[in-house]
């Protein structure tokens, strides 16, 4: 059984298609220029999107992300082109549901707006699935997207979780109406690749 104390979180999954791996000093631009083509795409759901981002703050960012990594207290990831030029979106296993030793993990994740509606989203988070369930502590997974973001309900249903949850009303938006958000959730003692 893995020691969640002296737990070191994996660097990468590597495919034919994409590499998932923690981001590095050096990858600020790569996240600005993705996030920055993707903004129209984004904002809608995303409400961390601006319009522009430049690459210091992008580094500055990337920065952060690598040094909670490092400490076990957020798990940010980037999906990179086989060659790592390119960030093709982030994702990553967010201790929402409490710390390391619960060994559960909120998964999120964006497609810049060129790779969206591709298949690419189920890829990457069937991937995820496989590697948080077999190199991670990860026993329980979960997804959540507002029940009009149809794009990413299908992809946790295509990647194989189970809708357990309609949280009705309850995220208030800035502009005072309600948001609902819908919960999703994979088990290790029940995941088979997502081929349900």
């Amino acid at each position: 059984m893995m020691d969640t104390e002296q737990f070191f979180a994996p660097e990468q999954y590597v495919t034919d298609e994409f590499t998932i791996r923690s981001y590095l000093p050096g990858d600020g631009a790569l996240l600005a220029e993705a996030t920055s083509a993707s903004y129209e795409h984004l904002t809608r759901f995303m409400p961390w999107a601006k319009p522009h981002i430049d690459e210091t703050e992008a580094e500055q960012i990337v920065r952060r992300f690598r040094g909670e990594y490092l400490l076990n207290t957020n798990f940010v990831l980037g999906v990179f082109s086989p060659d790592g030029k390119r960030l093709l979106g982030s994702s990553g296993f967010h201790l929402r549901e409490g710390e390391l030793d619960n060994r559960a993990a909120e998964i999120g994740m964006w497609i810049r707006a060129n790779a969206a509606h591709k298949g690419l989203g189920t890829r990457v988070l069937r991937a995820i699935l496989t590697w948080g369930f077999s190199e991670w502590p990860w026993e329980r997974l979960t997804w959540r997207c507002n029940e009009e973001n149809v794009a990413s309900r299908r992809v946790a249903e295509k990647a194989g979780m189970l809708l357990e949850a309609c949280f009705r009303g309850n995220i208030r938006l800035p502009d005072g109406t309600r948001e609902t958000t819908l919960a999703f959730a994979a088990l290790k003692e029940e995941w088979g690749g997502g081929n349900r």
